[in-house]
């Protein structure tokens, strides 16, 4: 059995190929991983980095992406404004989205982690303040996190996933990967 970390750079597809467009010019995992049937166990969105699990292992790869398994997700969010104990609250009670309330999350302020600069840099607005948050979850809606965030008036600026499980990015920089024990 494989397992891979990888750090999902900012603007890579979660996938193996570009299905979407024809001729598309899009980064994906094959500009980064030489590893053949490895697949990704879940996914990040094209704007959020961190850490990406893959895996030769079907059950493996289930028991990570599958939601009703409740493996716990934790993501290093730089949100707009000062998120303060009320926003928390929420995060920590369950957030109502259009889809239904979320589960009950983690959520802590943090001071700004020693990541590495993002390319692009995220906007910057002079008149606004922003903040960290580190949340962890233990579902895996689409655009879960930013919609999160957004519901609670802080909408996400950066977005990086931290660890999944027990699995963490400590180390890696962006685009780097190596082999784990599963």
């Amino acid at each position: 059995m494989t397992l891979v970390l990888f750090n999902k750079p900012y603007g890579v597809l979660s996938q193996f190929t570009d299905r979407d467009t024809a001729g598309s010019t899009r980064a994906t995992l094959s500009h980064f991983i030489d590893m053949p049937g490895v697949y990704p166990a879940g996914r990040l969105d094209l704007d959020s980095e961190g850490l990406l699990l893959l895996t030769n292992d079907g059950r493996l790869q289930a028991r990570i992406a599958d939601p009703k398994h409740k493996m716990p997700k934790t993501y290093l969010v730089q949100v707009e404004g000062e998120a303060g104990e009320n926003a928390l609250a929420a995060l920590r009670g369950g957030v109502s989205l259009k889809d239904s309330l979320t589960r009950p999350a983690k959520a802590e302020r943090i001071a700004d982690p020693s990541l590495w600069p993002r390319d692009p840099p995220i906007r910057v607005r002079q008149n606004i303040p922003d903040c960290w948050i580190r949340l962890t979850i233990c579902e895996g809606r689409n655009r879960q996190v930013r919609r999160m965030t957004a519901a609670i008036g802080h909408p996400t600026l950066r977005l990086v996933r931290w660890s999944i499980g027990d699995w963490a990015i400590n180390g890696l920089l962006p685009g780097e990967w190596q082999c784990r024990p599963a």
